[in-house]
C-alpha cells in the first residue's frame, strides 16, 4: 500500500508537503503544477487516507445555581443551555457540575467554562488547574482571563432616557442581593450603582425611594408592599426593578392594592423573560441576549484551546429596551 513518503519521493517534495494537499490545506503556499502533481501521482499510487478516528475534546461547565436555583431565575438557564448547544455544535464533550468548583478535575478536561459570580479564591482554584478558562456574566480580566459580560452602562442609561422623556420626578428602585458562588462576597449590583449615579447627576435621586430584598417574584412583592406602606399618596410614579422576577411581584402587588399601572405607577424591568410580554400589563423590559451570552463564552473558550492564546479577551454585549404597556 502507497505511504505519503512514496508520493513525496515521486514528487520530490516532503511528506508534510503531501500530506497538507493531499487535506485540502488552504493555508499552504504551493504551485498549482506541484499540487496536481502530487494529487495524480497519489491516484496512480491508489494512495488512500487512513481515516483516524477523532478524539473529542471534552469541557467542564460550571453553573453557579444550582439546579432548583435555576427554576426560580431562568436567566442562568438560559444562559447555560445556550452553551451546551454551542458546546454541542463544536463537537465538544460536556461535563455539567451545578453550585460548586471542584476540587480535581480530570486530565482529558480540555476548557472550562464558569457561568455566574465567582470569588477572586474560587478564580485562583480554578486558575490552579492551568487549563484553559472563560467567564460568562462575571468579569475576570483582572485575573488575565477570559470573560463575556452585559453593557450595563448602555442599558441603565437607556432606562434613564426613557424616564426622563415620560418625566418622572419621583423614582424608585427594587434590587437584589447577590453573593459570590462561595458566599464568600458581597456582590455590588452594577445596575442599581450606575442608576443611582445617573440619577444623582439629575437630581433626581432620593435614598427612601430604593429597596433591596432578593431576586424573586415575592421579594418583589414585598418590596413594593413596603413602599406603599411607607408613601402611600407620596408613592414613586415609576419602578426600575433589577430583574423581571423583582417587576412582576411589584407589579401584582400594586394590582392587589389596585394602583393602576401604568397610570398611577409604571415599572421596567430587567432582562426580558419570557412571560415578560405574557403578563398585564406587558412590562417593559431591558433585553438581555442570554443566547448570546452563552453561545459566546463557547466561542471564546473554543478560540482560546485552539490558538494557545495568552492574552484575555473581553466581550461586552448590548441590551435591548423593550417598551411595551407598563410604561
Amino acid at each position: 500500500m502507497a505511504t505519503l513518503k512514496d508520493i513525496a519521493e515521486r514528487a520530490k517534495v516532503s511528506t508534510a508537503t503531501v500530506s497538507r494537499v493531499l487535506n485540502d490545506d488552504a493555508t499552504l503556499s504551493v504551485g498549482e503544477d506541484t499540487r496536481q502533481r502530487i494529487i495524480d501521482i497519489a491516484e496512480q499510487l491508489n494512495y488512500k487516507k487512513i481515516k483516524k478516528t477523532a478524539i473529542k475534546r471534552r469541557i467542564l461547565l460550571i453553573q453557579w445555581y444550582s439546579p432548583e436555583e435555576e427554576l426560580d431565575d431562568l436567566y442562568y438557564q438560559s444562559i447555560r443551555l445556550a452553551a451546551e448547544k454551542r458546546a454541542s455544535e463544536n463537537d465538544l464533550d460536556i461535563v455539567s457540575i451545578h453550585h460548586e468548583v471542584p476540587q480535581t478535575i480530570d486530565d482529558e478536561i480540555d476548557g472550562i467554562c464558569a457561568i455566574g459570580k465567582f470569588s477572586s479564591k474560587q478564580v485562583k482554584k480554578l486558575q490552579r488547574f492551568k487549563k484553559p478558562l472563560c467567564f460568562v456574566d462575571s468579569d475576570q480580566m483582572s485575573f488575565g482571563e477570559d470573560s463575556v459580560v452585559v453593557d450595563f452602562a448602555y442599558a441603565v442609561q437607556s432606562v434613564i432616557d426613557l424616564i426622563v422623556a415620560k418625566g418622572h420626578q419621583k423614582i424608585g428602585f427594587l434590587g437584589g442581593q447577590e453573593y459570590t458562588q462561595d458566599r464568600a462576597h458581597k456582590l455590588e449590583d452594577p445596575r442599581e450603582n450606575l442608576f443611582r449615579y445617573n440619577l444623582q447627576l439629575l437630581k433626581l435621586y432620593q435614598e427612601e425611594y430604593f429597596y433591596t430584598g432578593n431576586f424573586s417574584t415575592q421579594s418583589g412583592q414585598e418590596m413594593m408592599q413596603t413602599a406603599i406602606q411607607e408613601h402611600r399618596n407620596n408613592l414613586p410614579t415609576i419602578f426600575f426593578a433589577a430583574n423581571d422576577s423583582i417587576a412582576i411581584g411589584a407589579m401584582r402587588e400594586l394590582q392587589d392594592a389596585q394602583i393602576a399601572i401604568p397610570d398611577r405607577v409604571s415599572i421596567i424591568g430587567f432582562n426580558d423573560s419570557n412571560v415578560a410580554r405574557y403578563v398585564y400589563p406587558a412590562l417593559t423590559t431591558v433585553k438581555v441576549e442570554t443566547e448570546i451570552l452563552g453561545a459566546s463564552g463557547i466561542d471564546l473558550l473554543v478560540d482560546r484551546m485552539q490558538s494557545e492564546r495568552q492574552i484575555a479577551k473581553k466581550v461586552s454585549l448590548s441590551t435591548r429596551l423593550m417598551k411595551r404597556d407598563s410604561a
